[in-house]
């Protein structure tokens, strides 16, 4: 997918999206959030650790983490940059 088209999906959906970077080999332990996300990811790489299964997602894959999901992040070895978008969960 490419950024244009996420960016109008999100805003489409009630997203606020902003680019973010996380650094090379950056871990994040197991957590959830309080908001819904979707992510785009434009360079490098990241591995989502969910429902006891991994899959790594490279430059114009997507993928979304509902709120109160349980998850890891694990960056690549050249960090990530990527299109993060948050909306409040639902009631």
């Amino acid at each position: 997918m490419d950024r244009a088209s996420f960016e109008a999906e999100l805003a489409a959906e009630g997203y606020a999206a902003a680019e973010r970077a996380m650094a090379p080999g950056t871990f994040n332990a197991e957590h959830a959030h309080g908001f819904d996300a979707r992510l785009l990811i434009l360079t490098g790489a990241m591995t989502l650790h969910r429902d006891g299964a991994s899959r790594s997602y490279g430059p114009g894959e997507s993928f979304a983490v509902p709120a109160g999901v349980r998850h890891a992040e694990q960056v690549g070895p050249e960090g990530v940059t990527y299109i993060g978008g948050r909306r409040a969960a639902a009631a």
